[in-house]
């Protein structure tokens, strides 16, 4: 059978993948996007799909490197930007709620972090508000006695993951993209000056290649020849039963994993890092009933409120982490055409990336300097790979 061509393969139809095959196929390229099973179903489609502005925490129980907040607040600016532009474009609701979040501290030192971000914040253009335990009540009187001080942002916010990712896909389609699901990739190899790509039943020729695997975007480069260094992970969500409009704001913790919100449904979503037992091959991972306990009972002293109410679920979801914690995007230096895109809080930035990608493939000025974020910084020799789908 002869090969299929087009101008990017897009290899990942979660929410990056999504955004990519968007503003790719907006722009005119002819892309195809591929993807070992159902679009959106892991990392996508598991993440509480919180819209982080105002700077997060810079550990996640587990987590050994801290996170770089001062670095990654002008991208969370600029993601925040085209948030608000994200529902015209797609042309459906994606339920985006901008109600604003406050970012808690229980203790000094924690407080003191919170001083320092409000600085790196306003030299961001991000406007927060630095609040003391009981100015913090009294904006939020669901807050807890432990609560020391509070950081407000108004722009802080969620999505619907399930919305989202495919809303993104199908615009992409309305565009010219082509999807292929349950299409796993065997084989990436170079084909003259670009690349061949093997999936299922299909062979795909195309100058760019891009990378947006999620917690196996290390697996896909390494078909490729490309070492990346990646760590995937799983962390647990926490869902109750719906309840009245009780809490409009997104609740985040500086110092420790925590994340609360009140879905469009009624449900408390309780999230925030804490980590499952292990990311299985296949993707799906174990829970921990020590993370489910540490992250429930921290919820319960920051919002006593959560208490009283009676836990639905819990799942564990994948996400790709570097081992500096920051993003990853960009060509792959000795690859020409072979561009990677991913890390922690891939869902906030979505719609920054997915532009990126665009203007990488076009050979065009970003629209944020990634020059520190790109895979250079990650290589090492590829280890021999499993063809994709064996490995799940």
């Amino acid at each position: 059978m002869s090969a299929l061509t087009a101008d990017v393969v897009v290899i990942g139809a979660g929410v990056l993948g999504g955004a990519a095959a968007f503003h790719l196929a907006r722009g005119g390229h002819r892309v195809i996007v591929l993807d070992r099973g159902a679009p959106g179903r892991e990392g996508s489609g598991t993440t509480a799909g919180n819209l982080h502005v105002q700077a997060v925490h810079t550990r996640r129980p587990g987590q050994e490197v801290p996170l770089d907040s001062a670095r990654f607040l002008p991208l969370q600016r600029a993601a925040s930007d085209r948030w608000n532009s994200v529902e015209a474009e797609l042309e459906t609701s994606v339920e985006l709620r901008r109600s604003g979040g406050f970012t808690i501290a229980e203790t000094p030192e924690q407080r003191a972090e919170l001083i320092a971000k409000h600085a790196w914040e306003d030299r961001a253009g991000i406007r927060t508000e630095v609040l003391d335990g009981d100015g913090a009540r009294a904006a939020l009187p669901l807050l807890g006695p432990t609560v020391t001080a509070a950081t407000w942002c108004p722009l802080d916010g969620y999505a619907n993951p399930l919305l989202t990712t495919p809303a993104y896909l199908a615009a992409a389609v309305r565009h010219g993209a082509r999807l292929h699901p349950f299409c796993p990739v065997r084989a990436v190899e170079r084909s003259g000056s670009g690349w061949r790509v093997t999936a299922g039943d299909l062979t795909v020729e195309a100058p760019h290649v891009v990378d947006v695997a999620g917690p196996w975007l290390g697996e896909i480069a390494a078909l490729a020849g490309i070492g990346l260094r990646m760590t995937p992970v799983a962390i647990q969500m926490h869902v109750t039963v719906r309840l009245p409009e009780t809490l409009r704001h997104l609740v985040q913790h500086i110092g420790e994993g925590l994340s609360v919100k009140q879905v469009t449904a009624g449900n408390l979503l309780i999230g925030g890092g804490w980590p499952a037992l292990r990311l299985e091959p296949d993707g799906r991972s174990p829970v921990s009933l020590s993370s489910v306990l540490g992250n429930v009972a921290q919820a319960a002293r920051v919002l006593p409120f959560v208490r009283d109410l009676r836990l639905l679920r819990t799942w564990a979801g994948p996400l790709a982490a570097t081992p500096d914690e920051m993003p990853v995007i960009g060509e792959v230096p000795g690859a020409p055409g072979f561009l990677v895109a991913g890390g922690t809080y891939a869902f906030t930035f979505a719609p920054l990336w997915g532009e990126t990608l665009r203007c990488l493939v076009e050979g065009k000025p970003t629209p944020v300097d990634i020059r520190d974020l790109g895979p250079d910084r990650l290589l090492e020799p590829a280890a021999p790979a499993a063809p994709y789908e064996e490995a799940r």
